[in-house]
């Protein structure tokens, strides 16, 4: 059995650390990257510090296009591989209350990410998972990081991992980042889920019964506009909640132009440049 994935062993299980061979921090060194990972999270989860333990930062900030919210970004490389890092905004929801929420949802939706890493708090999981099952209605690519495990520990709170991840339908990584335990694993399941060594199957809540019959009959309304499009039923929902910006986003044609992005990856013909800032440029 190997080292328990702490860069400073674990007390509690007696083995070995595990190093941080796997990893090269490149901090803000984000070109020719080949794949990138947004990391969201509720606020307080120490999505940050999971941030700066992937890069090696402590915290760069700007701001987003056209906008007062904070960004942060850095890259790594695993297995020679480079990865660009996007730390989202912290918020508890996707559905646009706040410029926050605005931000991380359009991140989400049309950057494109490869894979969307949602970092919750093993404290109080239960009122985390509500962001989890948001973003895996908008992509299929998501890894849940389960952060805090040494506070939880302190307060006797056990989580069954495999069991979490076999009811979300992805998979569930357990980290103390400021220990640095469980980062190599997360790391390494990030690589898999991108390369597709392992096969993400969200399982979504059921459509309520009140909902199911106006989200049957916008569902084909959107994929007639943006043929292919990979969460149409998440954009169902917003439509029929009234969100403005993913109206415009579907009448100007810029759904269907992620479509189409989407379909010419699938056929190795990506055409991702080092900047997907272009596209969160306001409307």
């Amino acid at each position: 059995m190997s080292g328990c994935g702490s860069a400073q062993g674990c007390s509690s299980c007696g083995l070995a650390p595990t190093p941080f061979a796997p990893l090269t921090q490149l901090g803000l060194n984000v070109s020719g990257y080949a794949h990138v990972v947004a990391l969201a999270g509720n606020p307080n989860t120490g999505k940050s510090t999971v941030f700066n333990a992937l890069t090696g930062l402590r915290q760069h900030t700007g701001n987003w296009p056209g906008k007062t919210v904070t960004r942060a970004e850095g890259a790594f490389i695993h297995q020679n591989v480079r990865y660009k890092l996007v730390d989202l905004p912290g918020t508890y929801s996707l559905l646009s209350a706040s410029t926050d929420e605005e931000v991380a949802r359009d991140f989400i939706l049309f950057g494109r990410p490869d894979c969307v890493v949602v970092v919750v708090d093993a404290t109080n999981l239960e009122r985390n998972l509500n962001l989890v099952f948001q973003v895996m209605e908008i992509t299929n690519q998501a890894v849940v990081c389960v952060n805090l495990l040494d506070e939880a520990r302190r307060k006797g709170i056990a989580i069954d991992l495999p069991a979490l991840g076999e009811r979300l339908g992805v998979p569930v990584v357990g980290t103390a980042a400021r220990r640095g335990e469980g980062i190599p694993e997360l790391i390494a399941t990030v690589a898999d889920v991108i390369a597709g060594r392992r096969t993400c199957a969200p399982r979504r809540l059921p459509t309520p019964d009140k909902l199911r019959a106006a989200v049957d009959e916008v569902v084909p309304l959107v994929h007639s506009l943006a043929p292919g499009l990979p969460n149409a039923r998440w954009v169902a929902y917003r439509l029929i909640e009234g969100d403005l910006r993913i109206r415009r986003a579907l009448a100007n044609g810029e759904l269907a132009a992620l479509a189409e992005r989407e379909r010419a990856a699938v056929r190795g013909h990506d055409g991702r440049t080092t900047d997907l800032e272009e596209t969160l440029a306001p409307a």
